[in-house]
C-alpha cells in the first residue's frame, strides 16, 4: 500500500468521514509513526505538508488492532507513541472549555469529552480528553499550564490533593499528587 494510493481513496472533503460505518479487513502496517509532540512520520522522514498529516488524521481510529487509518476499501494499522492527536488551542465560553487539536477538531469539555489521567510513555500520569472514534488527545503544555491557572485544588483523603477544572457542570481531573511533593501536579 502506498501512502498516495490511501490518499487518493480519501479524496479532499475537509470533515470527518463516518469511519464508524467502514469495516474493511485489516490491509497490514503502514510504516507512520506519530510521536508524542504530534509529529507524524512516513518512512522515518517528518510529513513535510501539514495538510497530508491533517487528511490523514481525518482518517485515524481506535480499533482493537491498534490505530489504523480507515478507507472504506482498505485498514491500515500505524504506531503512536502515546496519543495520536494534541490540544492546542483551549478557550472558555457558555460555561465550558473548548479544545482545539492541532488538526482543528473541536471538542467541549465535558461528561462526552472527559478529561483523564493516563501514564505517558515515560510512566507520568498526564491529562488526556477524549476526541472521536476511541482517539484522545494530550493537552500542549502550553495549553496544560493555561488550565491550571484557571483550575482549583482540592484536597482528597490520604494525604492527596487533586487539581480541577470546571467545565460544562462538572469537574474535570487535571492532576494529582501526594502533600510530601507539593507543588508537583502529575
Amino acid at each position: 500500500m502506498t501512502l498516495d494510493r490511501l490518499l487518493q481513496q480519501r479524496g479532499d472533503a475537509a470533515d470527518i468521514p463516518p469511519l464508524d460505518t467502514w469495516h474493511p479487513a485489516l490491509s497490514g502496517d503502514m510504516d507512520i509513526v506519530i510521536h508524542p509532540d504530534g509529529t507524524w512520520q512516513h518512512e522515518g522522514q517528518p510529513f513535510t505538508s501539514p495538510a497530508v498529516a491533517k487528511l490523514l488524521a481525518s482518517l485515524l481510529r481506535l480499533d482493537d488492532e491498534g490505530y489504523c487509518l480507515v478507507t472504506p476499501a482498505e485498514r491500515w494499522r500505524v504506531q503512536v507513541v502515546d496519543r495520536p492527536l494534541l490540544i492546542v488551542e483551549a478557550d472558555f465560553y457558555a460555561d465550558a472549555w473548548w479544545f482545539k487539536t492541532q488538526f482543528d477538531d473541536v471538542v467541549r469539555l465535558d461528561h462526552q469529552h472527559p478529561l483523564t489521567l493516563t501514564a505517558t510513555p515515560d510512566g507520568e500520569l498526564a491529562p488526556e480528553c477524549a476526541v472521536r472514534f476511541g482517539l484522545a488527545a494530550r493537552l500542549h503544555r502550553n495549553v496544560f499550564y493555561r488550565l491550571v491557572e484557571q483550575a482549583q485544588i482540592h484536597e482528597l483523603a490520604g494525604g492527596r490533593s487533586e487539581c480541577r477544572l470546571y467545565s460544562a457542570g462538572e469537574w474535570h481531573r487535571l492532576g494529582v499528587w501526594d502533600h510530601g511533593v507539593a507543588g508537583e501536579v502529575s
